[in-house]
């Protein structure tokens, strides 16, 4: 069975699947060709002014995942997202790649609590 499976773009060894990266901005010193991505899904990254707003700040994470749960539901390319993800989860994992060094408050965990909710 296959799975959704969310890693740092940076870790080394990353399992094989078919690969997205969920942040609006390309990642420090990562080339495209080490990215080997399937799919850069900037457009359901949150909005820059929410990203900017939020900071990486932990205290504002809890009010950073609502917003952005809310920029998801409201998103129009969120529909064709998910149907993209569940036609890959038919042959093989799905690897949600991000950048941020705070592993605990980012926004794909928040993409990943409700891809797991609506997948």
């Amino acid at each position: 069975m296959t799975k959704l499976v969310m890693r740092r773009i940076y870790d080394k060894d990353l399992p094989s699947g078919y690969r997205v990266l969920v942040d609006r901005l390309w990642p420090r010193g990562m080339s495209k060709v080490r990215a080997d991505l399937d799919l850069w899904a900037k457009e359901i990254a949150p909005s820059a002014e929410l990203r900017k707003w939020f900071g990486h700040d932990p205290e504002k994470y809890l009010e950073f995942k609502n917003k952005y749960l809310g920029e998801i539901n409201n998103n129009p390319y969120t529909e064709e997202f998910l149907k993209s993800l569940k036609e890959a989860l038919q042959t093989q994992d799905v690897l949600i790649l991000y950048s941020a060094k705070d592993e605990e408050h980012n926004d794909a965990v928040v993409l990943m609590e409700y891809l797991n909710s609506n997948i």
